[in-house]
């Protein structure tokens, strides 16, 4: 299945771009991902959970870039991950290209995504894959949102504060941001059907 998806960052393109190109930085912005190992500039390892109704999936597997354009701001993402209890696997390609809008950017993503096994009954129905990864997509972009927001509020120290505060804690500046959860699929089964029901009701009355 192909879709689109979007998200905005107050960042202008030249500034988004090696943002969104450093994978280990906005990698614990991913709801339920964690990157287990740097392969080298392009190539990583991960895992990423997330749950489709009743069901937790957690997938491992490889995510490479490809095609990267630095100069247009654009780049190709291939990931492959299979479930870890053996239910199946899947296989996603995305392009995504950032552009300039208003004061900042927008991040404007294509995904083609195949799953296999029987993850691939789990996603059937009433859009459940399409709006989990827009939930995923959205989560991603307020978390990253957020943590740009933190470092420009950051109140200047002195250089005597910082070398203190170096002694005592020296990764605090550079400290990881916590994962975050997992995105829920029964939530957005829900909103998605009762947006279908009251869509047919809608129908009825007009009819």
């Amino acid at each position: 299945m192909e879709f689109d998806s979007s998200f905005e960052i107050p960042l202008a393109p030249d500034q988004a771009w090696p943002v969104l190109m450093d994978v280990a930085r906005i990698a614990p912005c991913m709801p339920g991902a964690e990157l287990t190992e740097i392969i080298d500039a392009q190539n990583y390892k991960g895992k990423i959970s997330v749950r489709l109704g009743p069901v937790a999936l957690a997938f491992a597997g490889r995510i490479q870039l490809e095609d990267i354009d630095n100069t247009k701001h654009s780049a190709r993402v291939k990931a492959q991950g299979s479930d870890a209890k053996g239910r199946g696997a899947a296989n996603a390609a995305a392009t995504f290209k950032v552009e300039p809008k208003n004061a900042g950017s927008i991040v404007l993503i294509h995904t083609d995504l195949m799953l296999s096994g029987a993850v691939a009954q789990y996603g059937r129905g009433v859009g459940m894959i399409q709006a989990t990864a827009a939930q995923i997509i959205k989560q991603f972009a307020d978390n990253l949102r957020a943590q740009l927001a933190q470092q420009s509020a950051a109140p200047a120290v002195s250089a005597l504060t910082r070398a203190a505060e170096a002694g005592t804690s020296s990764s605090s500046a550079t400290a990881t941001p916590a994962a975050a959860k997992p995105i829920s699929g029964f939530s957005l089964m829900l909103r998605v059907i009762l947006r279908q029901i009251a869509a047919l009701f809608g129908q009825r009355s007009n009819s």
